[in-house]
């Protein structure tokens, strides 16, 4: 059984779901046009993608981790000057 090729409006159109999906990031068009091509031609089994995650979602996530231990920082004690011993004459 032979399927037809998707058209480049198809493909335009997958790609762009994909964008948005990803939160609309800049630089990655080939990108998204070659994993919309491929999933709809069925010549490539569809790449499983991570969900982009949300800005908000990074606040919260950051808000509820336990703050980093301060490292202790420990004064170096000048030692104290010695009494000279008195020579005892003999």
């Amino acid at each position: 059984m032979s399927t037809a090729a998707p058209t480049e409006a198809q493909i335009a159109e997958a790609a762009y779901f994909l964008w948005l999906n990803e939160g609309c990031p800049e630089g990655k068009q080939a990108l998204h046009w070659a994993e919309a091509s491929a999933s709809l031609s069925d010549a490539a089994p569809k790449p499983k993608r991570k969900p982009a995650a949300k800005k908000a979602d990074a606040k919260a996530k950051a808000a509820t981790e336990k703050p980093k231990a301060k490292a202790k920082t420990v004064e170096k004690k000048s030692p104290k000057p010695r009494k000279a011993k008195a020579k005892s004459e003999g």
